[in-house]
């Protein structure tokens, strides 16, 4: 029974693209991994990787024995759930920015006419209260008005009524993401205490503060313009197909079956390994490895060589040799995160795409017009309907 995997390591850009003067302009000189491997100098020790074709894009290094290429951001930006949106076969479509100052009228308007009692919980301030149980506002962490939060207690509205309220926020705003989320162990009261103003006139939660993460936390993504149903994972769902989503897919991407947010890399790729021997049927597996991407934000090169190293080395040594003769593994990015451009926030970058299997032949699949080229590509191997958007080139890398 044939396994398919995808291996993201988030942020792990290798040169800015060459649209990048329309997005960020001071980012045309990102090259997360080039950076990095200046920074380390002999710190960085990846020759897995760096033989497997990152040396052939970056350095004009030899053609690996596997096939290899590299992937333009089809999406508008460079966004961790946006890009693995893209990946899995749905080009999100271009967004606005918008702040809940500018739009609460016309949401509270809304939502009171889709049932729901909304106030305003705090005097002379754009956020909304929903049933006394849920906040909508302004997401403080990403870039400003790129997402809407919805922020619940859990005791007070379950997470099922959550997610319905964000659709119908999601429903009537255009920006980026809606993000509908809660714990059970926090409350309303203390959420709307962590209200704050955190540039002029972006009101949110500080929601580390709010305690919504950890034992019991959930949250759902909804994606401006995403087709959920047309993505490989949802797909392979209709279609009785088993996908493990580990890592921070299982926050990111829809889907159905096993999934598993696990953080901590280590931890993450031993339970990737575990859970792949113990597969014995036909399955897919999407992997996030997100704590690169907590690194690039931190601006610590220390610790993402050392993640990168790590990950080198597993692969080499655990995952690659169990992989069964029709098995066939992709390695990639989602976008950049250069940790010395002088900012903690992502860089628009081309992506690698490294593609392993006895079955894969030596060859380069060039540069594809997006990553879900990728999500195509899987629907193609287990031979389910096409995803929204992607070209297969799975006849590209193996003769079938």
């Amino acid at each position: 029974m044939a396994k398919m995997t995808l291996i993201v390591i988030d942020s792990f850009g290798i040169g800015a693209m060459d649209d990048c003067e329309e997005f960020v302009p001071s980012d045309c000189s990102a090259n997360t991994y080039k950076h990095i491997r200046e920074s380390k100098q002999d710190g960085l020790q990846i020759p897995f990787m760096y033989g497997a074709g990152l040396g052939t894009l970056v350095d004009n290094e030899p053609t690996p024995k596997n096939a290899y290429g590299y992937a333009r951001l089809a999406h508008h930006g460079a966004d961790t759930y946006l890009g693995h949106q893209e990946i899995a076969g749905s080009c999100p479509k271009k967004s606005n920015r918008r702040l809940m100052r500018d739009i609460h009228g016309n949401l509270k308007e809304a939502l009171e006419a889709g049932g729901y009692s909304v106030t305003y919980p705090i005097t002379n301030c754009p956020v909304l209260l929903v049933n006394n149980a849920a906040v909508v506002a302004d997401n403080l962490e990403s870039a400003v008005g790129n997402i809407v939060n919805v922020t619940a207690d859990f005791k007070k509205m379950a997470f099922d009524e959550v997610k319905k309220l964000g659709q119908t926020v999601r429903d009537n705003v255009d920006t980026t993401r809606v993000i509908a989320f809660g714990g059970p162990f926090t409350s309303i009261e203390h959420i709307l205490s962590c209200v704050k103003q955190k540039h002029n006139g972006q009101w949110g939660v500080d929601t580390p503060k709010a305690h919504v993460y950890g034992e019991g936390y959930n949250v759902f993504h909804m994606g401006y313009g995403v087709e959920i149903d047309k993505q490989f994972p949802m797909i392979a769902a209709a279609n009785k197909l088993k996908v493990y989503r580990l890592g921070k897919t299982a926050d990111v991407l829809h889907g159905e079956g096993p999934g598993n947010p696990l953080v901590n890399t280590r931890e993450l790729l031993e339970t990737v390994s575990g859970t792949y021997q113990e597969e014995d049927g036909e399955a897919a597996f999407l992997v996030n490895i997100q704590e690169t991407d907590l690194a690039g934000h931190a601006e610590d090169v220390d610790w993402y060589a050392a993640l990168l190293n790590e990950t080198d080395q597993w692969l080499q040594d655990s995952f690659v040799p169990q992989m069964a003769k029709e098995d066939i593994l992709i390695v990639m990015a989602d976008h950049g995160n250069d940790p010395t451009i002088g900012h903690s926030n992502h860089t628009r970058e081309y992506v690698p795409i490294l593609i392993f299997g006895d079955m894969v032949k030596q060859v380069s699949i060039g540069e594809r017009s997006t990553m879900a080229d990728v999500g195509a590509t899987f629907c193609d191997f287990f031979k389910l309907p096409s995803t929204a958007e992607g070209k297969s080139f799975l006849k590209e890398i193996i003769d079938r």
